[in-house]
């Protein structure tokens, strides 16, 4: 079954839990826009047997499903190699800013080049994804931060040392 993370009247992860839930032999892959490293995390830990973009072509997509459907799990290269990169850092004991307080290391991209200065088109387009990526990273920024708007952002990770 092809998913999308968000839904109009509920959330994708609940609907890829719910249905694993009545029929665990089902395979769910996300066909996504959200290029973020939580949401994969997230929908990895709701059984997902894969994540992708919907940049992917047709052909790759039935590839991809092919793949899926012969057990393998299936995630956007790109992505997964932000993944990939991430752990290794991780695991050797080198952290991003912001990954103690449990942002994503594109999370805190976003949040460095808040700091910055600059406005949202901007960001988009330095780190060249859309304006409603960015958005959805500052969503993240500011749910993790536990603040309200973009000064509350910046005001902390100024304080708490992240950026300088």
């Amino acid at each position: 079954m092809l998913c999308d993370v968000r839904l109009r009247q509920s959330s994708g992860l609940d609907v890829c839990s719910a249905i694993l839930t009545a029929s665990p032999g089902t395979r769910v892959v996300f066909l996504t826009v959200y290029d973020d490293e939580q949401y994969l995390y997230q929908a990895l830990r709701a059984g997902a047997s894969g994540y992708l973009l919907k940049r992917v072509g047709g052909h790759e997509l039935v590839r991809h499903l092919v793949n899926v459907r012969a057990g393998e799990i299936v995630i956007d290269a790109t992505l997964a190699g932000r993944v990939a990169a991430s752990a290794a850092h991780l695991h050797s004991g080198e952290f991003w800013p912001g990954a103690r307080l449990g942002l994503t290391q594109r999370e805190s991209e976003v949040l460095a080049l808040l700091v910055a200065g600059l406005s949202n088109k901007a960001i988009a387009v330095r780190l060249v994804v859309s304006d409603d990526t960015v958005k959805t990273h500052l969503r993240g920024v500011y749910r993790k931060l536990e603040v309200g708007d973009r000064g509350a952002a910046v005001a902390t990770a100024l304080r708490e040392g992240l950026f300088h």
